[in-house]
This record gives structure tokens, C-alpha cells and sequence, in this order.
């Protein structure tokens, strides 16, 4: 399925090359259905806590219809960037960041996750760019992300990045993270 490219001019592209504070290097591209492996090996590789705060619940083994649904983006009501490590041929997924549009206008949910090992890199607030990068692109106005409390790390990152957080007016365990685009 073909990447849309911004019309207006926009300087976002899909791909790139970012190097990591500790020097190691990800290719950063979109998902697509061909992933399916390696976004159910990425899955796998996270530690419980972070299976836990991604998916805001436990997991052992991902669904495969779970799996197919997180590598199956349109693109345009859904973008999902995968960061990718390792020699040609034997590269696996480190790091996701994703957004989903929801029901109110020009708004949409998004979720990051990034290997236990690879976190305090810069990977996240790269990915995260990157997703900023492509909303905007694509006339989003403004991205929420509700997580749990206790996810310290998700909390600064959206601090930095520039998002708002307050307490989930529903569930005082939970975070809502807004930045305005």
C-alpha cells in the first residue's frame, strides 16, 4: 500500500536513518502487513511491565488477529512507525509508536513502546517526532494518549515533547497526555 505524501508541502518522509544517543543505529519506517513477524517477535521481546503499559493489560503469547490489526495501517486513519536494528537480513523491530484517529474531529489516540534495552536513547522521543510529524501532515489537530499512572517513562516523554497532562477525570490510575498540533 503506497505512503501518502503530504500535499502541502509539508517536509515529512517516511523513512530515516536516526543514531541513537549511545551511538547504535535504527532504520525508522512505516509499518505494513509484511511486519507481522517481526512486530509478534517485538511484542515477545517486551518485558511484562512494558506488554503491561502498551497494551494496559497482561499478555503472554499477542493474538495473531491482535498482531495482524497492529501492522495492518491504511496509513490515513492510522499510522504505526517501526524502528528496526540489526544486520541486513536479520533486522528486528525495537521500537513502535503509532496513532489511531478517534471519533471527535482531527483528533487521534497514540501509543509508543520501545525494547527495555533500547529506552534512555532518544528512540521514543524520535519516534514520537516522526508520528507528530505525520499528523500534522495529514491535518490532525490534536493527539491524546491515556496511560497508566505509574508509567513514569510515557509521562516524560509527553512532558517533554510538550504534552498536557492531567488525571484521567474517570480512572485516577490513569494519565491523559494532550498536545495541541
Amino acid at each position: 500500500m503506497p505512503i501518502p505524501v503530504p500535499q502541502d508541502g509539508a517536509s515529512f518522509l517516511p523513512y530515516a536513518l536516526e543514531i541513537l544517543a549511545d551511538g547504535r543505529e535504527v532504520l525508522v519506517r512505516p509499518m505494513n502487513p509484511g511486519d507481522f513477524d517481526a512486530e509478534r517477535d517485538f511484542i515477545l521481546a517486551l518485558s511484562p511491565e512494558s506488554r503491561r503499559s502498551r497494551f494496559q493489560e497482561q499478555m503472554r503469547d499477542p493474538d495473531p488477529e491482535l498482531v495482524a490489526g497492529l501492522v495492518d495501517v491504511d496509513h490515513e486513519r492510522q499510522e504505526a512507525f517501526a524502528a528496526f536494528a540489526g544486520a541486513p537480513g536479520e533486522e528486528r523491530i525495537v521500537g513502535v509508536a503509532r496513532y489511531v484517529r478517534t471519533a471527535e474531529p482531527d483528533t487521534c489516540e497514540v501509543a509508543v513502546v520501545v525494547l527495555d534495552d533500547w529506552q534512555d536513547q532518544g528512540l521514543g522521543t524520535a519516534l514520537m517526532r516522526r508520528l507528530v510529524d505525520a499528523a500534522r501532515s495529514r491535518g490532525l489537530k490534536r493527539m491524546v494518549s491515556l496511560d497508566f499512572a505509574e508509567n513514569h517513562e510515557m509521562t516524560q516523554l509527553a512532558r517533554f515533547l510538550g504534552f498536557r497532562t492531567t488525571p484521567d477525570p474517570g480512572d485516577r490510575s490513569q494519565l491523559l497526555h494532550v498536545l495541541e498540533l
